[in-house]
């Protein structure tokens, strides 16, 4: 893989602390969802560092990349990319990076489960799918601390009004919002088991987001019966 020169084309702001960034790539080769790119800056002086990021939008898309940044504390390079980067300003990209993540327009039933900003490949399955008209039935499984923390609300709930075959079910660990039925918690067993596929229907399950709520959600899967090799996962640091 080499670096690829790329361009800020655009920006949106999805909560206070997250931004989408659509970039410009003239020679992209195409991506699948699932997949991520590392991201890498140089300074003036030729300091430079990088990361990797999730591509949020769906295949390829006429030569652009969008890629949902959650600003971290301390981050360099989250910070920058969610508060400093400007329309017209260059970064470069190396990717598409994995083979594995991803979803490939299977047949069978998907339950995506994903804490905090691990809805973004998530995310760009529920597009690819919506792009290509797929029949297989999705549900997503949404854990954030507050509403307000919660990446896509209003392009989700235009999806799941339009589309019968999608489903999504928030979970709130910090806050709910008002008349929520469920006080706040972390995912369980019965969140899974309520609004999961049962094991039977061999969904193919992706779980995205720290790595103690991967590890957690892996665990409750295994127990309720699904087969592991139908688990895949996706992981960083930091909390949800």
């Amino acid at each position: 893989m080499t670096w690829r020169a790329a361009v800020l084309e655009a920006a949106r702001q999805e909560t206070p602390s997250a931004r989408t960034l659509v970039l410009r790539v003239p020679d992209w080769p195409g991506h699948l969802s699932g997949q991520h790119v590392d991201v890498r800056l140089t300074a003036p002086d030729g300091y430079s560092a990088q990361r990797s990021y999730s591509i949020a939008s769906a295949w390829q898309d006429g030569g652009t990349v969008e890629l949902t940044v959650q600003r971290v504390e301390d981050g360099e390079v989250s910070s920058y990319l969610t508060d400093d980067l400007q329309v017209g300003q260059p970064l470069e990209l190396r990717g598409p990076v994995g083979g594995w993540f991803v979803w490939r327009n299977a047949p069978p039933p998907v339950l995506l489960v994903a804490g905090g900003s691990g809805v973004v490949p998530l995310m760009a399955m529920i597009r690819a799918r919506g792009d290509v008209r797929g029949r297989q039935p999705f549900r997503l499984i949404y854990s954030v601390r507050t509403p307000q923390d919660a990446l896509y609300v209003n392009e989700l709930a235009r999806r799941v009004r339009d589309d019968p075959g999608l489903d999504v079910r928030f979970v709130y660990t910090r806050k709910a919002p008002d008349g929520w039925p469920d006080p706040p918690g972390r995912l369980t067993v019965a969140t899974i088991n309520t609004y999961g596929w049962p094991p039977d229907f061999a969904p193919d399950v992706f779980v995205c987001g720290p790595t103690s709520f991967v590890e957690a959600a892996a665990d409750i899967l295994v127990a309720l019966g699904h087969d592991p090799k139908k688990i895949r996962t996706e992981r960083f640091g930091g909390t949800s």
